[in-house]
C-alpha cells in the first residue's frame, strides 16, 4: 500500500476473464494528475476542486477496514448482530450461492426454475406487464433497457425470437396511464386462444404492502379474469415476494391457488434496491431472454475482485473513496451519473435510488442525477461547465458498440458542410463529444472520472451492479451512517395509509 506521500495511480481496473476489462479511470479528479494533464491552466487558484493524492491514500487503511469489516459480518452472525441494523448484506453473496446451487443441483436450482418459468412465459404470451416500485422493478429495467434491443417492443414476433414485448407498472399511480395500458392490452374481440393475444402478469414486491404495486395488481387482476378463463388467468400470473414468512402478497397468491412453482423468493437479507440479483431482477431478466448465468458470473467475479485485491487497485473501494471524499472533504453534494448511450438511463435511474435511499439519512448524503449524453450537454451541459462548483461528474462510456458501424457518408453539393466527415462514423462522434466534454471540464478545473465499459454484455452490467452496489455500503460506513434499511420512505406511507383510512 503507497505511502501518503507517494502519488496515486488513477486508473484501475477488474480484469476477471479473458477480455478488455471494467476499468475506472479518475485522473481528472486527483490534483495531482489534473495539473498534469492541464498544465496550461495552471497559476489559477484550482487546487481546492480536486481531491489530492495524500487524501486519498491517508483514506486507505480505513477502506481495508470496512472491507474486513463486511466480510466479518457476512461471515459471523455475532458480527452482524452487533452491526447498525438493518444489515441486508445477502446480496454480496447471493449471486455465488445461486451459480453453486445451480452448478449442484441443475435440474432444481432457483436458477433452473426461473428459466423454466421464463419459457413458460413466452410460450403462452407475447406480451408481459411487469408490477413493481423501486428496487422491485429498477433493476429488471436497467438490464432490459441495456441489453434488448432498443426498440424491442416495435419488432415483430418473429424478430424478437419469441420474446414478449415488455412494459413496466405498479410503479406508481397515473390514472391515464393505466387506462392507456389496458386499452393497449385487451385482447381483440376477446380472442385469447393464440399467443399473440395473450399478456403475462409478474408481480414483484417483497412486502406485498406498497400500495402502488398492490393498487395496480388489484386492478389489473380483474381484468385478467374478465379476459382470460381462470386456469388461464391464473397460468399467466407469476409472483416474486419474501416468502419466509410468508408477505400479504405470498398469501394473495395462494388465495388465488397460485402454485408454489408460480411464485419465486426474495431473500429476508436483501433489500429492494439491493435485490437485481435475486429473483426480483432476474426473473424479469429471464423472460425478457437475458442470460441470468452471465448476470450472476459478472456479479461474482466483481465480489471476489472486492474481497482480494489491494485497496489501490480494487474498483469499488477507489470508487467509494472519491465518491466520499468530494462529497464530505470538497463540499460538492451533487453527484452526476453522465451515460454515455440511450440504453443506460434507466441503469442512472437505478442509480440514483440506489445512492439516495442508501447514503440520504440523518441530514447527510449527496444529491445523484441521472444525465444522458450526448442529450443532456444540451441541457444541463450549461451548469456542468458554468454554474455552481458543487459537483462530481461520474462518465459511464461504452467502449465497444455491437452493431456495425454507421458511417456519415457523403452527401451531394455537400449543403450542410460535413462531408469533410464523410467516413467519420457515429461512435467516432461520440467518442469525440466524450473526450472534448472531459477535456471542457478539465480546462475549467471541473472534476470527472470515467467508467469504462468492454461492452454492453450481461457479464459486464452484473459486474457494474455489483461493483455500484458495494460501492455504496462501504461509502456508508464512511459516512457514518446504515447503508440499509429506508426509514425516510416509510414516512409518507404511514400517512398515506392514514388518509386512507387503512390505519
Amino acid at each position: 500500500m503507497p505511502s501518503p506521500d507517494e502519488p496515486i495511480s488513477a486508473a484501475v481496473a477488474c480484469t476477471t476473464r479473458d477480455a478488455e476489462p471494467l476499468r475506472f479511470d479518475f485522473r481528472n479528479a486527483v490534483y495531482e494528475h489534473w495539473r498534469l494533464r492541464f498544465p496550461q491552466t495552471q497559476g489559477q487558484p484550482r487546487e481546492e476542486h480536486f481531491l489530492k493524492s495524500r487524501q486519498l491514500a491517508e483514506l486507505f487503511p480505513t477502506l481495508a477496514q470496512l472491507r474486513e469489516q463486511v466480510l466479518r459480518e457476512i461471515t459471523f452472525p455475532e458480527e452482524r448482530a452487533r452491526a447498525p441494523q438493518p444489515v441486508d448484506h445477502g446480496f454480496i453473496t447471493l449471486p455465488q450461492q445461486l451459480l453453486e446451487e445451480d452448478a449442484q443441483a441443475a435440474n432444481s436450482s432457483l436458477l433452473h426454475r426461473m428459466r423454466h418459468a421464463a419459457l413458460q412465459v413466452r410460450e403462452l404470451a407475447d406480451r408481459v406487464v411487469i408490477l413493481g416500485i423501486g428496487g422491485s422493478y429498477l433493476g429488471a429495467r436497467a438490464l432490459a433497457e441495456a441489453l434488448l434491443p432498443t426498440y424491442h417492443n416495435e419488432l415483430s414476433a418473429e424478430i424478437r425470437h419469441g420474446i414478449p414485448r415488455y412494459y413496466f407498472e405498479g410503479n406508481g399511480l397515473d390514472n391515464d396511464a393505466l387506462a392507456d395500458l389496458l386499452h393497449l392490452l385487451q385482447p381483440s374481440a376477446g380472442r385469447t386462444d393464440s399467443r399473440e393475444m395473450r399478456t403475462a402478469l409478474v408481480v414483484v414486491s417483497k412486502s406485498g404492502t406498497t400500495l402502488e404495486t398492490s393498487a395496480a395488481f388489484r386492478v389489473l387482476w380483474r381484468y385478467w379474469c374478465d379476459w382470460y378463463s381462470k386456469p388461464l388467468a391464473t397460468q399467466l400470473l407469476t409472483v416474486v415476494t419474501e416468502c419466509q414468512p410468508p408477505s400479504r402478497l405470498y398469501q394473495v397468491a395462494q388465495t388465488l391457488g397460485l402454485p408454489r412453482t408460480a411464485i419465486f423468493p426474495i431473500p429476508d437479507d436483501v433489500g429492494g434496491r439491493f435485490s437485481v440479483f435475486s429473483p426480483a431482477g432476474l426473473l424479469p431478466a429471464a423472460i425478457l431472454g437475458l442470460d441470468i448465468g452471465q448476470l450472476l458470473r459478472g456479479a461474482h467475479d466483481m465480489t471476489q475482485h472486492f474481497f482480494r485485491e489491494p485497496v489501490e487497485q480494487n474498483l469499488p473501494l477507489l470508487f467509494a473513496a472519491v465518491s466520499y471524499l468530494y462529497y464530505e472533504k470538497l463540499r460538492k453534494p451533487i453527484r452526476v451519473l453522465s451515460v454515455w448511450s440511450k440504453k443506460l438511463e434507466a441503469l442512472g435511474l437505478w442509480y440514483d435510488q440506489l445512492v439516495s435511499e442508501s447514503l440520504g439519512k440523518e441530514e447527510k448524503g449527496p444529491t445523484p442525477i441521472t444525465a444522458v449524453q450526448t442529450r443532456d450537454l444540451h441541457s444541463r451541459g450549461q451548469q456542468h461547465q458554468d454554474g455552481t462548483r458543487d459537483r462530481i461528474i461520474h462518465n459511464v462510456f461504452v467502449n465497444n458498440i455491437q452493431k456495425p458501424a454507421i458511417r456519415l457518408g457523403i452527401m451531394p453539393d455537400n449543403a450542410d458542410q460535413l462531408n469533410d466527415l464523410c467516413e467519420k462514423s457515429i461512435p467516432d462522434l461520440l467518442r469525440a463529444a466524450w473526450q472534448a466534454t472531459n477535456q471542457a471540464y478539465g480546462e475549467d478545473a471541473r472534476a470527472t472520472t470515467d467508467l469504462i465499459l468492454p461492452i454492453l454484455d450481461e457479464y459486464t452490467l452484473g459486474q457494474l451492479l455489483q461493483m455500484l452496489m458495494l460501492a455504496t455500503v462501504i461509502e456508508g460506513r464512511l459516512m457514518g451512517v446504515n447503508p440499509y434499511g429506508q426509514p425516510g420512505v416509510e414516512a409518507y406511507k404511514r400517512n398515506m395509509r392514514c388518509l386512507l383510512g387503512l390505519e
